[in-house]
């Protein structure tokens, strides 16, 4: 194949359609029109002897040639602008604009208030607004209908070239019971742990959950008597009632009812959970947005 005189333009439609997973989308990301875009589309078919992008219910779905060309092409590009252009300088204090979030439960408890005192302080122009998810994958949906910025919370199931993830904020479990029940003064080994009654957090409504997971390894299974969506509201609840549960620590201590609460090791070995701040390809290279990521990364590690 010979690439002397390769249209770039088809290389930044092809990044587009990647980040995009939509044709309309991708036009207005680099500037032409949707018919621009499918010409441009027939091209890079024909350039590369592969049609690159199937049509789904979901939007555009990559081919495996296309996945294999995702990554160094956006290198390539990303390469090209930062030798080409001199990005504009970020100014956190001087900045208005909003910026969208997507949080879990988790980070918006424990991480936002940290985070908007520091923006406050450091950038007081700057407007946030919060989009909730569950699934873990709802946020690569956001991410992708451009619906929010950046997202904190466990990382998608399947890794995407597209979406970029760092790690920024870890927890461990801990069983809870309350501080008058006999188990506080007992300690908390098995034989005590299986014979209370249980609250489950789970915000799809399944009665199995990952400590279910690790009991069943041990052969032995627990009696579950409240299910519930809201992680937050299980301190209060275990607080006012002979249930337990085993939550994440920092939910235990940073809740009201936490001086009311006796914290205990879960009696199983259970994985340590950790956070991670998530963003899209096509905000890699903004400075506003980079300097979020870090602000995130960095109220994150204060805690």
């Amino acid at each position: 194949m010979d690439f002397h005189g390769i249209d770039l333009n088809l290389l930044a439609a092809f990044d587009a359609l990647m980040s995009e997973r939509n044709v309309t989308r991708a036009a207005a990301q680099v500037g032409v029109s949707q018919p621009a875009m499918s010409a441009a589309l027939s091209r890079l078919r024909a350039l590369l002897g592969d049609p690159l992008f199937l049509r789904s219910a979901d939007g555009l779905l990559p081919t495996p040639r296309a996945r294999e060309l995702a990554d160094p092409i956006s290198q390539a590009l990303r390469q090209i602008e930062a030798t080409l252009v001199k990005s504009q300088e970020f100014v956190p204090g001087e900045a208005v604009l909003t910026v969208n979030l997507g949080l879990s439960d988790y980070p918006a408890f424990v991480l936002l208030p940290a985070l908007l005192e520091a923006l406050g302080e450091q950038a007081p122009g700057i407007a946030v607004n919060v989009h909730a998810f569950n699934d873990r994958d709802d946020a690569v949906d956001l991410l992708d209908g451009g619906v929010i910025d950046a997202a904190i919370g466990v990382p998608p199931t399947q890794p995407e070239g597209r979406i970029f993830t760092r790690p920024i904020l870890r927890d461990e479990f801990v069983t809870i019971v309350a501080s008058r029940h006999p188990a506080a003064r007992r300690g908390m080994n098995m034989k005590t742990y299986l014979s209370l009654p249980h609250a489950l957090v789970s915000p799809e409504g399944q009665r199995h959950g990952l400590v279910d997971q690790a009991l069943a390894q041990q052969g032995e299974q627990r009696t579950l008597a409240l299910t519930l969506p809201q992680m937050f509201a299980v301190p209060a609840v275990v607080a006012r009632t002979g249930m337990t549960a085993t939550i994440m620590k920092r939910v235990a201590l940073n809740s009201p009812a936490g001086r009311k609460l006796a914290l205990f090791p879960p009696p199983m070995p259970l994985p340590e959970i950790v956070f991670h701040v998530i963003w899209h390809r096509r905000s890699e290279g903004n400075p506003a947005q980079h300097w979020l990521r870090a602000l995130i990364e960095s109220v994150a590690q204060a805690l």
